[in-house]
């Protein structure tokens, strides 16, 4: 009873899997280089906060010693 639960199973995950509307290669790089964009875009940003907390501690750190 429970292999033919199994195979069952397995069938009805096939059947799940081939009525997924999968994207197109095409959609699949726009989407991918909408992310890279943005990730590229906010490294930028953070990397420019980063240096101004640097010099606000630094320029803190060396007045007060």
């Amino acid at each position: 009873m429970r292999i033919i639960n199994f195979a069952n199973f397995f069938r009805e995950v096939k059947a799940e899997g081939d009525r997924i509307a999968w994207p197109t290669l095409k959609e699949t790089l726009i989407a991918s280089s909408l992310v890279f964009a943005a990730v590229f875009v906010a490294s930028l940003f953070f990397l420019m906060i980063d240096g101004v907390i640097y010099k606000a501690i630094n320029y803190i750190l060396t007045v007060g010693g």
